[in-house]
């Protein structure tokens, strides 16, 4: 195999544009918590099945577990705390609040990126649309109904700000 041993890569990040140079091998999970401090994207599973390092690439979500950071090269990146307003919540971030859609916390993260960028694409999701989306996240605490209502009044929310 032939190659670097690292790479140079431009991304923006929540916002922010920054050039950093990482081991070519460096996980995109392992980029934002290690290199960049941005601690809310959890590494559960490690193998893109549990949601928790779940970010979104140019507005889709996507497993940043599963991906190297070298990949996001030139392309707009945003995680959990990307998604705050200075120092306001996010309508879903405060929709979880305010529902208890969290229980440990663990996988909280990419539930509310996974159902922020369900809410950029649908207006009011109905109930089996909010299930089929968050398919590829899991809670391993309790039940989903509690995030369902948190997306649901996250979906409400945002339709009173419009």
């Amino acid at each position: 195999m032939s190659g670097s041993d690292t790479v140079t890569i431009e991304v923006t990040l929540n916002d922010r544009s920054l050039e950093e140079t990482v081991p070519a091998r460096t996980l995109l999970s392992e980029f934002l918590r290690d290199h960049e401090h941005l601690t809310g994207t959890h590494r559960g599973c490690e193998t893109a099945k549990c949601g928790a390092c779940t970010v979104l690439l140019d507005g889709d979500p996507v497993k940043s577990c599963n991906m190297l950071a070298a990949q996001v090269d030139g392309k707009e990146l945003t995680t959990v705390e990307g998604l705050m307003d200075g120092d306001e919540l996010h309508p879903v971030q405060e929709a979880f609040w305010n529902e208890h859609g969290m229980q440990c916390g663990f996988c909280t993260p990419g539930f509310v990126v996974s159902s922020a960028a369900l809410l950029e694409e649908k207006e009011d999701p109905t109930i089996p649309e909010i299930q089929d989306h968050l398919a590829g996240n899991i809670c391993r605490c309790t039940g989903y109904t509690k995030i369902i209502e948190s997306v649901q009044e996250a979906a409400d929310m945002q339709q009173e700000e419009r």
